[in-house]
């Protein structure tokens, strides 16, 4: 049985994808710490969006360097 060839012709699109969908995590869970009373939920929910922010500049870093890749294919 052969690996599949590493086809990387997507991944600029789908690192976009999941920047737009941890920014729009983020957003949820700011209206959610907005919204609860329970501090630890909130607590929580502010640690994870660090998290989130974290991943975020991973994922930019990540994108920067597949667009330039791409570029120079």
């Amino acid at each position: 049985m052969k690996a599949k060839p590493d086809d990387r012709s997507d991944n600029v699109e789908r690192i976009q994808h999941n920047i737009n969908h941890t920014i729009q995590n983020m957003e949820l869970a700011e209206e959610m710490i907005d919204k609860t009373d329970d501090p630890k939920m909130r607590a929580d929910l502010k640690k994870k969006n660090k998290r989130r922010r974290e991943a975020l500049n991973s994922m930019r870093t990540e994108i920067r360097d597949e667009a330039l890749d791409r570029e120079h294919i």
